[in-house]
């Protein structure tokens, strides 16, 4: 996957979550009768603009595309002319100014909702809930847990897909205590499992439980290759039945996997079948980082058997209004979630390297991307979840900042004191400066294999 790739990626879903943001700030602002002076996506130099509307709102697409703002007419920023005043920000009620605050992470809400009903409505294909045999020694194991168990619920909450049990069983796993796992076919089980230490989250939280995506075995044939990949630039075609790399032979697909995995950026030998002749062809598989570490992959996906696929395989799909539902209830999950995760972090029971910063974003924008439309939205709608519930801390210079301030407000029946604000801001400054401090060296880690 290319620089190029990644970086347009990142930009397509920073621009879509950046705008419905701001687009909350000033529909809000409209409704509520303030005066927008200036709507901008990015920070710093106008790369172009242009007025509309009756107020003549400039609207602006700046250098930095790391965010965005809502200028609207406020006496603490300027002069207004008289005949304006009545539309200030500073004027309107308390209560309105909430609204106008507020409206930001709501729109990201929505928008989530949006995304996750035109998931659910479309439909989403995804693996069952299906496990491979648990490695001896572990919860699982010790559970009687067999290769094949179809898991439905944890701790009373459904998983219709392998996704849905990752979540679940992270979250069980965050809490601490005993994990009750009912199976499809009527067993109960009880997982007695610690707590998830902070380095099981930042590698495979699901490992110390022995809890495994199953995988049945499967031919060395390739079946697809990425555009220009490794596999395609070393001149690998669909329908090539890998023999042995290196002269170590290659049973089935997973061993090959795990042979490229372990030999990132490093040239493998390949002996291969093709149309009953023999040949050899030397890959030199790509070094991405995955889950803290630096792997090998060449691009190439092996040929499967429909039959085994469709037995391993469901879709989750519903009506346009139980989507909806689904979309809100999902929304409402993931925010939960998202907050506990933070509050988390910040009692110090989860590492504060789970933070990801801008780069991890982006590779996650580019690979989501690669992996069709589906996998995008769903990547959207999580971080514009995201994005909501961290713009709601009270934190200043945050909205959730703001909404802190206005609240005070309402139970003091008079405005918070410039000076307050300014001991404030200069606090919200620093601490944002952390995060984003923590969070890019955390990428950095992840970029030189360091985690």
């Amino acid at each position: 996957m290319s620089v190029l790739h990644t970086l347009v990626w990142f930009l397509v879903a920073i621009g879509v979550l950046v705008v419905i943001h701001e687009f909350g700030h000033y529909l809000a602002a409209r409704l509520a009768g303030v005066k927008v002076l200036r709507f901008s996506v990015g920070f710093g130099k106008p790369l172009a603009s242009r007025r509309f509307g009756r107020d003549q709102t400039e609207w602006v697409l700046s250098a930095l595309p790391f965010g965005g703002y809502v200028k609207m007419l406020d006496e603490s920023e300027g002069e207004v002319p008289a005949a304006e005043a009545h539309r200030s920000f500073n004027r309107a009620s308390v209560w309105r100014r909430i609204g106008i605050v507020a409206a930001g992470p709501i729109a990201n809400f929505v928008l989530a909702i949006v995304f996750y009903w035109a998931l659910f409505l479309n439909g989403m294909p995804a693996m069952k809930p299906i496990i491979g045999e648990p490695p001896a020694g572990t919860p699982a194991a010790h559970a009687g847990l067999a290769a094949g168990d179809e898991i439905r619920r944890v701790n009373g909450d459904e998983t219709l897909t392998f996704p849905d049990l990752r979540l679940s069983l992270l979250r069980a796993g965050v809490s601490g205590g005993a994990i009750t796992l009912e199976l499809a076919d009527g067993r109960s089980v009880r997982l007695d499992a610690l707590p998830m230490q902070n380095e099981n989250l930042e590698q495979d939280m699901l490992k110390p439980l022995g809890i495994m995506r199953y995988e049945p075995a499967i031919q060395p044939v390739i079946g697809s290759l990425l555009p220009d990949g490794a596999a395609e630039r070393a001149g690998f075609q669909p329908g090539d039945r890998l023999l042995a790399a290196n002269g170590q032979s290659v049973a089935n697909w997973q061993d090959w996997v795990q042979l490229v995995r372990l030999h990132p950026a490093q040239g493998l030998r390949i002996e291969y079948e093709r149309q009953g002749r023999r040949g050899e062809l030397t890959v030199v598989p790509d070094a991405v980082e995955e889950a803290g570490q630096r792997i090998g992959k060449i691009g190439a996906g092996p040929e499967l058997e429909d039959s085994v696929m469709a037995a391993l395989m469901t879709e989750v799909r519903h009506g346009p209004l139980d989507a909806l539902w689904q979309g809100a209830v999902k929304t409402w999950d993931m925010s939960l979630f998202t907050l506990e995760m933070m509050g988390r972090m910040a009692l110090g029971q989860v590492s504060w390297k789970n933070l990801s910063g801008p780069l991890t974003i982006a590779d996650y924008a580019g690979q989501s991307a690669t992996h069709g439309w589906v996998s995008f939205v769903g990547f959207l709608a999580l971080v514009s979840v995201s994005l909501g519930v961290l713009n709601l801390l009270p934190i200043p210079l945050l909205d959730g900042g703001h909404l802190m301030y206005y609240v005070a407000e309402v139970l003091t029946g008079r405005p918070v004191s410039e000076r307050t604000m300014e001991i404030g801001s200069r606090i919200g400054m620093t601490l944002l400066l952390l995060l984003m401090s923590f969070a890019l060296f955390n990428d950095l880690q992840r970029l030189m294999g360091g985690r």
